[in-house]
């Protein structure tokens, strides 16, 4: 083989190693599945080298990590993710890795609380740190973690920054804050509105955006049945999003009603992001725009609403499985 093709041979290989080791790091720190891992690269690595080495630049860039001392997965996770290396290192042959059950002796027998440290790799190597809860549904509500349609809208974001660039944004819903953060580190946003109506959530909100070093940006309760005209053009909104927030029909309602209130007001671009769950319920919310459609219609100020295709670039690890759709709204 000619000294330039060894090179080039030798250089793909440690791409592709990097692109490995870093996908073990973003699935890691977002505690995805233990299925999405790449786990098959690592049993090829473990059985034609016969040595750890893969194993402990993994550990170096998970568990060993400064941003895993800093905001930790759970305990829970960690040893799940351990014991899946530990398991495979063994399956290969290999002599045992004394760094790998000494970090495995730091989570064994720990006992797990309701919340958790998940974190988000942005492509300029930044990180969205979220304090989550461990279960779905908590404290009656599911605005505690972070759910699909906040991570595409998110990465919907990071394709058309122009939309948030030097913009005064409000975000309806925003639940723990992923959407929101995300923007606020990538886009350059003049404002950043973050709203809901839920005590506990907007507490763990306000917790988050001061964790991500955003306090500049303002955090409000908005109650959408509620709100007043007045209020709303106080906040002056170029761009208005919402994320994974038409999952129950009376909520959808007031959504309408809610957006209803801020078309009214100004003329912002409007971008709404579901997880269709469930069709009949999503059906309903798109039935209601057209009921509002005509009445707006009827007083000469018609809002319609498209919806938007296209693939978004694939930032963060999540089910995309799911069916997400993305309209905007527009007079």
């Amino acid at each position: 083989m000619e000294h330039s093709e060894q090179n080039q041979t030798s250089d793909s290989k440690r791409v592709n190693k990097m692109d490995i080791l870093r996908d073990f790091q973003v699935s890691f720190f977002a505690m995805s599945r233990m299925v999405s891992f790449p786990w098959t690269f690592l049993e090829k690595d473990l059985e034609s080298n016969k040595s750890s080495n893969l194993i402990s630049d993994i550990l170096k860039q998970t568990c060993l990590h400064s941003l895993c001392r800093k905001f930790p997965p759970s305990f829970r996770y960690r040893k799940l993710f351990l014991s899946e290396l530990i398991r495979r290192e063994e399956a290969a042959g290999c002599d045992p890795l004394d760094e790998l059950y000494d970090v495995l002796a730091e989570v064994v027998g720990a006992e797990d609380a309701t919340e958790c440290y998940k974190s988000y790799l942005l492509p300029s190597g930044d990180a969205v740190s979220l304090l989550e809860n461990v279960a779905l549904i908590s404290e009656g509500t599911t605005g505690l973690v972070t759910w699909e349609a906040a991570l595409y809208l998110a990465e919907w974001a990071l394709d058309h920054r122009q939309a948030f660039t030097g913009r005064t944004i409000l975000e309806l819903g925003s639940g723990v804050g992923l959407t929101g953060i995300t923007i606020c580190r990538s886009c350059s946003p003049n404002r950043y509105v973050f709203s809901d109506c839920h005590p506990r959530v907007l507490q763990k909100l306000r917790d988050n955006v001061r964790l991500n070093g955003l306090s500049e940006h303002s955090v409000e309760e908005m109650d959408w049945t509620t709100a007043t005209e007045e209020h709303i053009r106080q906040i002056g909104a170029d761009t208005v999003i919402a994320a994974d927030v038409v999952y129950d029909p009376d909520v959808a309602e007031s959504l309408v009603k809610m957006l209803s209130k801020i078309l009214r007001c100004s003329s912002p671009e409007v971008f709404i992001c579901s997880t269709i769950r469930n069709q009949e319920t999503y059906g309903g919310f798109k039935q209601r725009l057209v009921l509002f459609n005509f009445y707006l219609l009827i007083q000469k100020a018609g809002i319609s609403h498209c919806v938007m295709t296209g693939a978004v670039s694939h930032v963060f690890p999540y089910n995309r499985v799911s069916a997400i759709e993305m309209i905007e709204l527009y007079r």
